[in-house]
């Protein structure tokens, strides 16, 4: 009977509907390319439009929602990004990569980004454009699937088993045995390696070049150049890719130097 009694009593203290509501919107959105309407929203989480009407609202007023510029629906702003760029260790990598981003970038002629692991994604946190006039960028808050980017195989690569683990329940539902076992495969490489040089599978011309931010072992990020192959390059592929693991392990080394004095 007192075990009865505690699991109800803590299944009534782990409910909080209202919140509840909140978050399921937030992560329905967050999971929908397209701007969904009110309609939309009420019919998926299978809710009255009553319910959800005001919460809608009221994420919106507080900047986490907004109305696509068609009003054809909401989706979600980059406030609960910028949340999140606050944590104190988030934000002392972005500030402690940037320099060194800053010189790779003049000295091959070449953008590149920051990548960190998000709810099964890689997300670019950070950026850095080529020095010269002719150049190819990722913008702030892109995401990709983490098993078909270069940033995610190197993240990926360079994490304890538990962590995997976790990260695996995050991957999209509908990766297939055989797109697993490749994903595996080229981690192992990427892990032998140091870093991942691969030819980019969304834009021709480009070879991304990535290497791990190193934390104790572990990625806590990913370097990566999205190398355009240009006519006369100022610095040659097979050097930029030197370059980046140089910077990485630049960053690396005083992430460890920032996190002892802290």
């Amino acid at each position: 009977m007192g075990q009865d009694q505690t699991e109800d009593e803590q299944e009534r203290r782990y409910k909080a509907p209202a919140l509840e509501k909140g978050l399921d919107i937030l992560e329905l959105l967050s999971n929908t390319a397209e701007p969904l309407s009110l309609s939309a929203i009420v019919a998926r989480l299978g809710r009255s439009h009553g319910e959800l009407f005001r919460m809608v609202q009221v994420l919106q007023f507080r900047g986490y929602l907004q109305l696509d510029e068609a009003n054809e629906g909401y989706r979600l702003t980059d406030r609960l990004f910028s949340l999140g760029m606050q944590q104190p260790r988030t934000r002392n990598l972005v500030e402690t990569a940037l320099p060194v981003m800053r010189r790779l970038s003049q000295e091959v002629g070449q953008s590149c980004h920051l990548a960190l692991h998000s709810q099964g994604e890689i997300v670019v946190v950070a950026r850095m454009e080529s020095s010269e006039q002719l150049g190819f960028t990722v913008r702030v808050g892109y995401r990709k699937p983490l098993h078909r980017a270069a940033s995610g195989a190197v993240l990926y690569a360079f994490q304890p088993d538990e962590i995997r683990r976790n990260w695996d329940v995050q991957m999209d539902p509908e990766l297939t045995g055989d797109e697993r076992r490749a994903f595996l495969d080229r981690v192992a490489s990427v892990r032998e390696r140091g870093m991942e040089i691969v030819a980019s599978s969304y834009v021709d011309g480009v070879t991304d070049l990535s290497a791990p931010l190193l934390r104790g072992g572990v990625a806590a990020g990913a370097l990566t150049m999205p190398f355009l192959n240009k006519r006369d390059p100022a610095v040659t592929q097979e050097d930029a890719a030197v370059k980046v693991v140089e910077a990485a392990e630049e960053i690396s080394h005083q992430l460890v130097e920032n996190d002892s004095k802290s």
